[in-house]
Formats: structure tokens, sequence, C-alpha cells
């Protein structure tokens, strides 16, 4: 049966109609997601295998059958560890059948039928019996059910199922237990993700500041954790106002409750300062014994730090406390840990004067000032960043007319504030959401300008004059920045708004920025290749994995499309000079014509090319441009610098490209880039010349 999804287009913001069936080709979202990534790390591998051979071992030194249970198998990578490693039989359990059935075609191709058992059902709806999925409940439970906040992907539920139904009791666990660790910090980075400070502008020899209600100041925040690559964070963005400490911990070898519960431990700090920020992380035991371990732990807590493992499927967590707390060094304080089945957030008050373990249960935080709804941590970051709303501040100055009219296009911005303090004669901002609306409405009030900005909710094509009190439009102004853009180029969505406007605006109209520009670089990459490495073997582990994955099960295809990355957090070299390919005017209406660039790029500093880099850069007036993207180029020993506000755009190559590989010796790249405006995308492609 074929069903029609209905979609808006990022660029264009036109409603799409997509076709879907039952036969979707899921390829594609297999082949991005992390599974290579984990077949790359070989300490994971290694680890869970040494953890599963002992666990195998002590079972059959007991006189037991060896009958395991992998829940989450995946690509059947854990259940061939077990076979490997001695146990009698193995069931593989795998709710998504594109990937249950790849588990079944590598099992085969490894020779492993006879004793692996894929079974394409999510675990709580497993039986056991003689007509049942398994003959007899499990001895050794094998899962790898985490995500970076370790309770994440269900793995609570899973396992108190698991121990109910399906596992003996006193089974072996792989792993054995999981230990989450906190460090309480200050960082004005980090708070800047979470909450808005004052602005300060000077408008006409009048220094003032924009500024929140007071609710955003007081609000918790979004519930959601920040995932991020920790180890990308320098210690002079943060200070450590405690030792690391450790949380809870869960058993995996004996029942588990998905009930919520908390967990209290009293600490002393070791600075004083502001606590903002939990930052946190776990490791796995693979055994008892806790000899073979699994950790995340960030580069300042390891020893040697430079021989921590990368990995991009497991990062660390940031925790945003509701509020920011004066701490003393030497006060001891309370720091809790609360949990549900899916989630973990943190608070901290002035200890009691007796130890306590735990702590009543609060409510997960919710957003109520809708801000955290809006945007997103790199927004909140980008609207914190003071150069940035500067470089703005002296754009508008330049072009800025006392009886503007102005417009501005962009979703929850404040450039409406400034065209006001500036002294526009009127100033409109249209917003795209009630929510958005309801947000800016609340900002405005906070400065006194709800009488002297008007809000306009509607698209921009639905717009007529008395909607603009019949004036003419003679200031357009955009960040430009929308919510629903992934892409560095969906942005251009404020380009279509332009166009449709056209009658609205003024003859001799400023349109702010005046342009963009589509900028390409190639780079090597540290470690971020690893999440698209074809690879024949899994790292640590002799199997076939990826070969059947991406040239039988999936009928992969190299995908001609980019992905977006925040590449601040995956270090990166250039092995080109940055490039300008593509330019946008929006002080005219879109073309109706491709917008095409050809070229060569020479590949002349580093020995290999993993892929290409792609940003936009706006250019607001003269003189004055806004990145998103490439910040400072690298050199011999740095890495380039990227803005940390936005995702940048990756296009992996097929292969990697090495100049002085004695098989091929690519000294170039030629590139093609096309934009085409009736659909707002940009397509490229890239071929290696020798």
């Amino acid at each position: 049966m074929k069903v029609f999804c209905g979609r808006a287009n990022p660029t264009t913001g036109a409603m799409e109609w997509l076709e879907e069936d039952e036969n979707y080709d899921y390829h594609q979202e297999i082949a991005r997601s992390c599974y290579a990534d984990m077949l790359n790390d070989k300490d994971r591998n290694v680890k869970y295998f040494q953890g599963i051979h002992a666990a195998v071992s002590r079972v059959k030194e007991r006189g037991e059958k060896a009958i395991v249970l992998d829940i989450g198998t995946g690509t059947g990578l854990l259940s061939m560890m077990a076979v490997t490693a001695g146990a009698d039989f193995c069931y593989g359990i795998e709710v998504f059948k594109p990937m249950a059935d790849t588990a079944v075609k590598i099992v085969e191709k490894n020779g492993f039928s006879d004793k692996i058992k894929i079974i394409n059902k999510h675990s709580t709806e497993v039986t056991v019996g003689s007509d049942g999925d398994m003959q007899s409940r499990a001895n050794i439970l094998i899962t790898e059910l985490f995500d970076t906040e370790l309770i994440g992907e269900g793995a609570l539920p899973s396992y108190e199922h698991a121990h109910r139904y399906l596992v003996q009791e006193g089974c072996e666990a792989v792993p054995h237990r999981a230990t989450v660790y906190a460090q309480l910090v200050e960082s004005k980075r980090m708070w800047s993700w979470n909450k808005l400070f004052p602005i300060p502008i000077q408008a006409e020899d009048d220094e003032k500041a924009i500024v929140f209600p007071p609710e955003m100041d007081s609000c918790p925040g979004a519930p959601s954790v920040y995932d991020i690559q920790l180890n990308q964070v320098p210690l002079h963005d943060f200070v450590a106002l405690s030792e690391v400490v450790t949380m809870f911990s869960i058993d995996f070898s004996k029942p588990v409750s998905r009930a919520s519960a908390s967990y209290t431990v009293k600490l002393e700090p070791t600075k004083s300062g502001k606590a903002q920020v939990v930052l946190s992380w776990w490791e796995i035991d693979m055994n008892p014994s806790g000899s073979i371990k699994c950790t995340l732990a960030p580069y300042w807590v390891q020893s040697p730090y430079e021989d921590s493992p990368w990995r991009d499927h497991w990062m660390q967590c940031v925790y945003f406390l509701p509020n920011e707390e004066l701490v003393s060094q030497g006060q001891s304080v309370d720091l809790t840990a609360f949990r549900d089945d899916y989630s973990v957030w943190y608070n901290l008050r002035k200890s009691r004067n007796e130890d306590s373990k735990t702590s009543e249960h609060t409510e997960r935080p919710v957003c109520r000032c809708q801000a955290h709804l809006l945007w997103n941590r790199p927004r909140f970051g980008e609207l914190n960043d003071w150069n940035r709303t500067s470089h703005y501040l002296q754009a508008l100055k330049k072009v800025f007319k006392p009886n503007s009219v102005c417009l501005s296009i962009s979703d929850g911005s404040l450039l409406p504030v400034l065209a006001h303090r500036l002294g526009a004669e009127k100033v409109f901002t249209l917003e795209s959401s009630s929510l958005s609306h309801s947000l800016m409405q609340k900002i405005f009030t906070a400065n006194h300008l709800e009488d002297k900005i008007t809000i306009i909710e509607k698209h921009p094509e639905s717009l007529i004059s008395s909607d603009f009190e019949d004036r003419k439009i003679s200031l357009l102004i955009g960040e430009p920045f929308f919510s629903t853009s992934l892409l560095p180029w969906h942005n251009l969505y404020f380009w279509y708004a332009r166009t449709a406007l056209a009658s609205h605006l003024a003859s001799d109209v400023t349109v702010l920025p005046q342009a963009a520009s589509l900028h390409l670089m190639t780079v090597e990459f540290k470690d971020l290749w690893r999440i698209r490495s074809p690879c024949g073997t899994c790292e640590g582990f002799d199997v076939h994995i990826m070969d059947e994955m991406i040239k039988n099960s999936l009928d992969f295809r190299e995908s001609r499309e980019a992905e977006p990355h925040p590449l601040w957090e995956y270090p990166c070299k250039s092995t080109s000079d940055p490039l300008k390919v593509l330019m946008f005017d929006f002080q005219q209406a879109v073309p109706e014509h491709t917008l095409t660039k050809e070229g060569i790029i020479n590949l002349s500093r580093c020995e290999k090319s993993h892929g290409a880099v792609l940003w936009m850069e706006y250019h607001l007036a003269p003189n004055i441009s806004i990145s998103t993207g490439l910040v400072r180029d690298s050199n011999e020993k740095d890495y380039c610098q990227w803005t940390p506000h936005c995702k940048q755009a990756v296009y992996f190559f097929n292969s990697v490209l090495e100049p002085n590989s004695p098989t091929s010796n690519p000294s170039a790249v030629a590139y093609a880039i096309s934009f085409n405006p009736a659909t707002g995308e940009v397509n490229m492609d890239f071929k290696p010349l020798n």
C-alpha cells in the first residue's frame, strides 16, 4: 500500500508530498547509522569479546550448557562472539526487520547459522517454551542497548522483562554492571547553551541592553541531555568545582527495575564558584571482578589521555542544573541524580546535616519559558555570541535610515529589537509558528516594545498590504536562521521569502544580508571518517560484516548527498584551499535557472582526503560577513576552527584519496556543484584526478 507523507521543504518552504510504501528502501538509513562507527570501535569489540569469553567459561566450569540471549543483536556481532567463545547456542533479538535480515545473512556468511537464531521481534514479545521463539531460558545475557545517557534506548525496560521471562535466575551478564560518574563545573560557554544573557547595545549614544523575561532565567531548560564530544572542549572553557564522583551503578546480572529512582551524593566543592553544569559519563564492567572495563571518561580523567579511544555512538553528557548555585570550597552540597526509565537529570542543594543516600523523586524538568522548545542549544550559544551580534549591529548602522520600514524574516530573531533601537519608523517581524510568535511577544514585552514591533504569523506568500499597514518595506533583514534547517543552504529560505514578498518591497529596498556564498574545502578528518568507513572485518574480531551489509544485503550505493555535522566536535585538517563555489544575490529574486559551478581542487596539503566540507557565508553589508563554517584554516600543528553555532555539510568521498598511494595517486579532485531553484537542493559530485 502506498502512503503519501507531507513535509515542508526546508529551503523553499513549499509543501511536498513524498510517496512511501511497504518496500521503502532502508539501505541509506542503515548505512548512515552508527554501525560503521561501532564496528570500527576496537576497544569496545575487544572488551565485549573478553567479557563474553569469560562468561561462557564460567558457565562451562559449572558443567552447564552455555545458552546466550543477545538483545539488540544488530549485525549479529556479539552473537558470533559468543559462539566463537564456545557458547552452545545463541538467540539474537533484533526488532528492526531490515537489520534482522542483514544479521541473518551475516551469520550465514560467517558459518554460524547452526548455532545462532535471529529473532525479528522486540525482546518483550519473545516467548520461551517448546512452541516459543526460545526453547529454554538463557543463562548468559548479552546486550548493547546503551546510548550516551546509558538508559536512553530503553535498556531498563528490556532488562526488567528479560530477567522476568527470558533468562535464568543468577545468569551471567555481559556487561556485568554499569557505573555513572559526574563532575560539577562552572562554565560560561556551556551555560550559554542553556540561558540567555542580557545583550548590550549602544544606539544613539545610549547604552542599553536586550533583556529577557524572568521566566526564561528561572526555567529549568530542555528536558533532554546534551550529548557532545566532551573531549573537544578545552580545559580553559570550564572550571571543575568538584572531584569526579560515582553517582550510581546498575548490576545487570540481577533483576533490574525500570521504576523511577534517585541517588544523592554528598560532595565538598574543591573550589568556590557558580555551579552550573554537571558533566557525566559511564563505564561498563564486562566481568564481575571489574578487570575488563570500557569507559567513556573524558581526557582530563584518563591517564594517559592520548590513548583514549574515539567513538561517536557513545559520547559524554552535559546536564544543566535548573539554576546556577553558588558553592563554597569545603562546604558540602548534595548532588542528586534522578532517573526514570529513559532519562537522567540532576539537582543540587545545600547538604543536610545527616548523610543521605537517596532523595525523594522530583519531576523531570520541562521547559516553561518556550525558548528551549523553539531554539536548540547551539542557537542559545549563537544568540549569546556578542561578536556575532555586533556584526549585525554594525551592518544595520551602515544601511539604516531613520524613516525605515523594517521587516525581519527569521525564526525568533532579535534583529527587530536592534532595528527599533536604531530608530526605525516601523518594525514588523515574520514568525513561522504560534510558538515563536508567543515567545517573541514575551521578549518584546520584557523590553517594553510590545506596541512598537508588530508580529505577523503568516507564510510570506499569504501576506497582503494591510498586514504592513499599507506601507512598503524599505529594509528587509534576516540572520538567516530557521528552526527547520539542517544543512547550511536550507537557510536560503530567506531568499524564497524575499522573492514571495516582491510586491510589498519598495523599489529601493535594502536587503540585509545582501548576498550569500557557498564555500567548499577538502579535509582529512582525525576520526570522523570512521562513521562511514567500509571494512571487510570488524575491528578487534575477525568476522565479515561490513562487506555483507554494504554490498549484498543493503545494495549500497554512494549517496551523492552531504550530511550535517558540528565540526567543532570533529577535528580535521584542510587538504585544499577554501573555495567559493556559488553566489546567491538576495537583492534579486530567486532565479528560474539552475546555478552551477565546476572546477578542480588541488590536493596539496595532506596525505589523505576523506571528504569535502561545505558551508555558507552571509554578506551583510560591504566588508561585513558572517560565516556558518570555517573560522580559521589549519596549519601544520593545529586543526581547522569552525563556528560552534552551526552544523556544516560533510560529503564523504566513496574512497579515501591518498596522493602518495602506490596504487592510485590523485593529485586533484574535479567537482560539480549545482543549486536547483525549483527544489532548493544543492547537488554535488566529486571525481579524483591523477
